[in-house]
């Protein structure tokens, strides 16, 4: 009898497994779109070097502060460096598109309808305390950032309908109804935190006690505000998993946090940290004659790449009744004399900006294509009639001749919107409001850049004010929209998804700490965010993106920057390669 219900209980557990995995067979990777570049049992990636000598310290640097070791959540102004402390379920590789490969997963379990994805946890992985990493830290961890966590988590996991156990070894994710082809994948992305540890604590705190990881470092010291230093684990589980050889070979890494970039500039020279991307045109050209870089001592190298360059600009903040029409938002922009700022500013570096994809197969150029119409057709009420018409491309400025035609379109502009010259200002014919805003900022290098600016609205009779403000007040009034314009980056992947939704879709504008800046409140972008989402190969998701692409073009939500397809970095020769860090060779910062 007891052989017999056993054998019942033993089978009732297999159908529970089996229908967790539902037939389908465990892969080491999955692939956005298309077939995985490296095989199982490969043994690293092509591009580290997995006998990378291991030993030594780098010392890096941040502007700013930090009060907290809590990123995950909107209070405090955190730590972004303590992401080396954890893992993810899944780890991109740097040479494909979007391929995910295992980490804390040694099996990833994908139907062909991508309707849900597993994952069967590595036995060895371990927090730092010992303790194993467990299916229910995955589900906790999932749980906790969709309730508590950034607004950004809500978006990026709406799709999700449950996180459930499949075993004591597996973790199933199942998917609400509808198309989301990068689903699997961004799950795959989840950093997991150990539940034992956060049961006593609360999550929704700030927190300066160093927080338990389970990734290649640990927190050694820091000083609140001022310094950060991370430890390499020496029994680190993950050590020899393929996704990890050629990485993670500092004994130690150090943070200094810096008041301002010139600061730090200075600091670098000073031989204070080793490794620097210089972001500034003007210091690229004229700060680094010194004798450092003369005798070799600093290594000044520019590394070319053809990687999606984003969308950096004047941002407006929608929400501003002044904003709110689009003549207004176009106007404004031809004011901005890009051709004179990159002459006289920027040393001819950088090329003009004029798609939130640019320097990529994404960026929408010319008229659309069929391919695009698809998309676009089914809008066209909805949509402003330049995005089939005209192709998109900011003014062209140069110098004074052409100055003075931008700025008579712009007044003509203005006029049409209600706004006229009155006593020398620019009013409301309705209201009498002035037409005068403040540019936040969080760094004084930036004034050169915006004053010029000023001065040719001031032409126009628009006052502009520039405010530079302290880290944790910027941060503040990010999150809350307290402003009118900023200076703002909008990076961009070679795979965009969900994370559009954050940046251009409704359900953020209003939401405390998300990431639409612009306020941007457009029911044609909504669904043409979710096309970019439910593209199904690779040629659908580049004809969609483009035509959200043009979309956020002709709305004029931004005053297009620049952008130039390398980066500049500078580095101690005593310094360790490029290929040792973690982060790969380049990040895109805001330039000026």
């Amino acid at each position: 009898m007891r052989l017999q219900l056993w054998l019942v209980l033993m089978a009732v557990v297999g159908s529970v497994f089996a229908g967790t995995l539902d037939g389908v067979e465990g892969q080491h990777a999955i692939a956005m779109h298309g077939s995985v570049k490296y095989p199982p049992g490969f043994k690293n990636f092509d591009y580290v070097n997995p006998d990378a000598p291991k030993g030594g310290s780098l010392l890096m640097h941040h502007i700013g502060t930090f009060d907290s070791f809590n990123s995950f959540i909107v209070k405090g102004n955190p730590s972004s460096d303590v992401e080396l402390i954890y893992n993810a379920l899944a780890t991109q590789s740097a040479d494909e598109a979007f391929t995910q490969y295992g980490e804390l997963a040694e099996e990833i379990y994908m139907p062909e309808d991508r309707s849900w994805v597993a994952f069967k946890l590595r036995a060895d992985a371990r927090w730092h305390d010992g303790k194993p990493i467990t299916v229910e830290d995955v589900i906790w961890t999932f749980n906790t950032l969709v309730k508590e966590g950034l607004p950004f988590f809500r978006f990026y996991y709406g799709n999700i309908a449950e996180v459930i156990k499949g075993g004591d070894d597996i973790v199933r994710f199942n998917f609400k109804p509808g198309e989301n082809q990068e689903l699997p994948l961004i799950i795959g992305q989840l950093v997991v935190l150990p539940k034992h540890y956060w049961s006593t604590r609360d999550f929704s705190k700030t927190t300066l006690e160093p927080p338990l990881g389970s990734g290649p470092y640990r927190i050694k010291t820091f000083e609140p505000g001022r310094s950060l230093i991370l430890e390499r684990v020496d029994d680190y589980w993950g050590k020899n998993i393929a996704v990890h050889k050629g990485y993670y070979n500092f004994d130690e890494i150090r943070f200094d946090y810096y008041r301002d970039g010139d600061i730090a500039l200075e600091a670098f020279k000073a031989g204070e940290y080793d490794l620097r991307q210089e972001s500034s045109a003007k210091n690229w050209a004229t700060a680094y004659e010194i004798s450092a870089v003369k005798e070799g001592l600093i290594v000044k190298r520019p590394f070319e790449h053809n990687r999606t360059a984003g969308m950096q600009g004047f941002v407006f903040n929608s929400r501003r009744a002044i904003f709110k029409d689009v003549r207004v938002r176009k106007a404004l922009a031809y004011a901005f004399d890009f051709e004179w700022s990159n002459q006289n500013l920027f040393y001819n570096q950088y090329v003009r900006s004029r798609s939130y994809f640019d320097n990529s197969e994404l960026a929408a150029t010319g008229l659309p294509g069929p391919d695009e119409l698809k998309f676009l057709e089914p809008l066209k009420a909805q949509l402003p009639a330049e995005v089939f018409t005209t192709a998109y491309e900011p003014p062209a400025g140069g110098g004074p001749r052409a100055l003075r035609r931008n700025l008579r379109v712009a007044g003509q502009l203005l006029e049409e919107a209600g706004w006229s010259i009155k006593e020398g200002k620019r009013v409301h014919r309705d209201s009498g409001q002035q037409l005068l805003f403040e540019v936040m900022l969080v760094s004084p290098s930036w004034e050169r850049i915006v004053l010029p600016y000023g001065r040719n609205l001031e032409k126009l009779g628009v006052d502009l004010t520039v405010r530079t403000v302290d880290t944790s007040q910027y941060r503040q009034r990010l999150d809350s929209y307290d402003f009118d314009m900023i200076v703002m980056t909008f990076p961009q992947s070679q795979s965009p998804g969900n994370e559009q939704r954050a940046m251009w879709g409704s359900d953020g504008a209003l939401l405390e700490g998300g990431r639409n800046y612009i306020g941007i409140r457009d029911p044609a972008i909504d669904v043409l965010i979710e096309h970019v989402i439910e593209a199904k190969d690779r040629p659908a998701l580049i004809a969609a993106t483009r035509a959200t692409d043009r979309a956020l073009q002709w709305g004029h939500w931004v005053i297009p920057h620049w952008h130039v397809a390398m980066t500049e970095w500078c580095t101690g020769t005593n310094s360790v390669s490029l290929r040792s860090l973690q982060h790969g060779d380049s990040v895109s910062v805001p330039g000026g």
